[in-house]
């Protein structure tokens, strides 16, 4: 019994929130804070015993569109379903991991701000180069209409005046709900 115990008490507290389906997803996107989200997700996927759904929980100031991306697409092929949970602050490309949970499982804690934005790159290069990286604009700005339309329901022009503005667009949770960006609003837990 005792060994039992110490065992137990070795155990790190992210192993307790894995083992119940829940990883959360409080960091600026780039490709390490991706990978780990896409890591949680492959893992559940390939265990014999599956959990009923997993549990996103998002609080991320945005960051590297392609990152975002890559976990969306592996969001979109789990098995499981992916729960999104989003609370403090869901910014530009942690927008699009939001939204991009189960339909009717996409949940906003009363006190979340959300941002949404036109797509910001930088450029530098020599002419050639450049208008490489306007392609990438290009298609990196279809991708994200075609990603809010598919999960929020709305029209291009809603989606352009709504939430791809010239200029900043921040929302509450209930000011986001309206434009289906979330299922509900409400406390967790």
């Amino acid at each position: 019994m005792r060994r039992k115990e110490y065992e137990i008490d070795m155990i790190p507290p992210e192993a307790d929130l894995y083992r119940s389906g829940l990883h959360l997803f409080m960091a600026d996107v780039d490709e390490f804070s991706a990978r780990e989200a896409i890591e949680f997700i492959m893992k559940h996927n390939l265990e014999k015993k599956k959990l009923p759904f997993l549990k996103l929980m998002v609080c991320s100031n945005g960051g590297d569109v392609a990152s975002a991306f890559a976990l969306i697409d592996v969001m979109k092929a789990s098995k499981i379903p992916v729960h999104t949970v989003g609370l403090g602050v869901i910014a530009s490309c942690g927008l699009l991991i939001f939204i991009a949970g189960e339909e009717g499982k996409r949940v906003l804690t009363p006190n979340t701000s959300i941002l949404s934005h036109q797509y910001s790159w930088g450029s530098w290069g020599k002419e050639h180069e450049l208008f490489a990286q306007v392609k990438e604009f290009e298609l990196s700005t279809t991708r994200m209409i075609e990603h809010y339309k598919k999960c929020t329901g709305l029209t291009e022009v809603q989606i352009r005046e709504n939430l791809l503005p010239p200029e900043d667009r921040w929302l509450s949770a209930k000011e986001a709900k309206k434009l289906n960006i979330c299922d509900s609003v409400k406390t967790i837990y």
